[in-house]
């Protein structure tokens, strides 16, 4: 009964890879400058990324091989796919390792199973304070064209053409 409770979950683990290459709450949660909430988000993605780094692998030894030519595309996605495994098992790791330490959020890798080199961190936006109104908001006043009296008017040169 564990065998097959294991070849199902294994089954439809591998068959889900949209769930795979999508941004989770944990990814999240592991960016945050929250201390308690990157407590809990560092160790999920670390240890999501340490179970999952064999999918780079996979992925991008199919992929090149679709996209090139059989035996180059299959080579180009051996070494990218293992380049790519090494960097989230060791990205996973670091995670699960300093979880602890404050100010830190590792070394967070991409999404996507295509390409681990692809992230863009998600900027948190930026909000502003309770006591902030906008209707209070002190504007410059607008800047003149002409220059002041005081200074004087600079001498616009003419370019010299030589030949």
């Amino acid at each position: 009964m564990k065998k097959i409770a294991l070849v199902a979950l294994v089954g439809l683990t591998l068959c889900a890879q949209e769930a795979w290459a999508m941004r989770t709450p944990v990814h999240e949660a592991a960016e945050s400058p929250q201390y308690g909430r990157k407590f809990g988000g560092m160790i999920g993605r670390g240890l999501l990324n340490v179970s999952t780094c064999f999918v780079d692998l996979l992925v991008n030894v199919v992929n090149e091989t679709r996209n090139g030519p059989a035996l180059v595309g299959t080579l180009v996605g051996v070494g990218k796919g293992a380049g790519c495994t090494v960097l989230r098992a060791g990205s996973g790791v670091v995670d699960v390792a300093t979880f602890w330490v404050p100010g830190f959020n590792g070394f967070p890798v991409s999404d996507s199973y295509d390409n681990c080199l692809a992230f863009a961190p998600a900027q948190p936006a930026a909000v502003a304070p309770a006591y902030y109104e906008p209707s209070h908001h002190v504007m410059a006043p607008p800047v003149s064209a002409t220059p002041s009296p005081a200074e004087p008017a600079k001498k616009q040169e003419k370019p010299h053409y030589t030949k």
